[in-house]
Parts: structure tokens; sequence; C-alpha cells
């Protein structure tokens, strides 16, 4: 085949580090776009990113010649970086060391996008701990809760 077709949809998720309520809605509302920015720097495609104080969910599709290791590493390195130059006051901004991934099929798209356009509502029901551990186990992925949280 002289092409590469790929359709790689994902759903990640991460947190500040130990949760801290660190994105209010004023800084989200310029972190998300900066955050896209940076995923189509390296050749990604976000279709959609939300989530609340502590956490951020990003649906997005990615390329099959670099690792999400590598998207995630540069994402949460640089918004970090511009965190701390666009928010002075926030010089302990951090994320978690992690994040979490899930495969996505194109059928299930309009499901995500609606779940995290959710977050605020959603999370008045079931906090962030409760929400990915919720995701491991639907994935069947295993896991030791002692390592999920810092």
């Amino acid at each position: 085949m002289p092409g590469t077709f790929s359709q790689i949809l994902l759903h990640v998720v991460f947190s500040t580090k130990q949760r801290e309520k660190w994105i209010t809605p004023d800084i989200a509302e310029r972190l998300y776009p900066y955050i896209g920015g940076l995923v189509r720097a390296e050749k990604g495609t976000l279709y959609d990113i939300g989530g609340i104080e502590d956490h951020v969910h990003l649906y997005l599709r990615w390329r099959p010649d670099s690792t999400v290791s590598d998207l995630m590493r540069t994402v949460k390195a640089r918004s970090s970086k511009w965190v701390h130059e666009t928010f002075p006051a926030l010089e302990a901004f951090a994320w978690q060391e992690g994040y979490s991934v899930f495969s996505v099929s194109k059928s299930q798209e309009a499901a995500v996008k609606k779940y995290i356009a959710g977050q605020r509502d959603h999370h008045k029901k079931e906090d962030f701990k409760a929400e990915l551990l919720r995701f491991l186990r639907a994935h069947e992925i295993e896991f030791d809760e002692r390592y999920v949280f810092d």
C-alpha cells in the first residue's frame, strides 16, 4: 500500500498535581485554546476539550508516526510553562505526572463530546477519583489503585 491511512481517536484525561483546583473558568477560557494549538503544532487534531478546576479531558485524533507519550509530554510541559508565564500568581501550578488515554470508536464520537461538554454537571455527582476508576474498569485496564493517584 503506497500510503498510511489511520483514524486514531483518543480520549485523554489528566489532572493538576494533587488535584489542586487551579483551572478556574477564566483560566480555562485561555488554557484550552492554547492546548488546542499545542496539539495542532504536533500535527494532531483536537476535536474537544473540557473539564473542571482539577482536570482536563481531550478528545483528539492522533497520528500514527508519533507516540501519545511524546504528545502528552509536550502538551503538559508547554502548557504548564505558559500558565506560569501568563498567570504569575500560579507559580505552583503543575500537572500530575501521568495521564490516562482511551481509544474511541468513531461511532462513539458524539457520546464522548457530550460527556466532555457536561463535565461541570457530571462532577456534581461524581468526583475525579471515582470517574477515573470507572473509566479504567470500563476499558478493562489493569491497575493497582495504590498507584493511580498521587
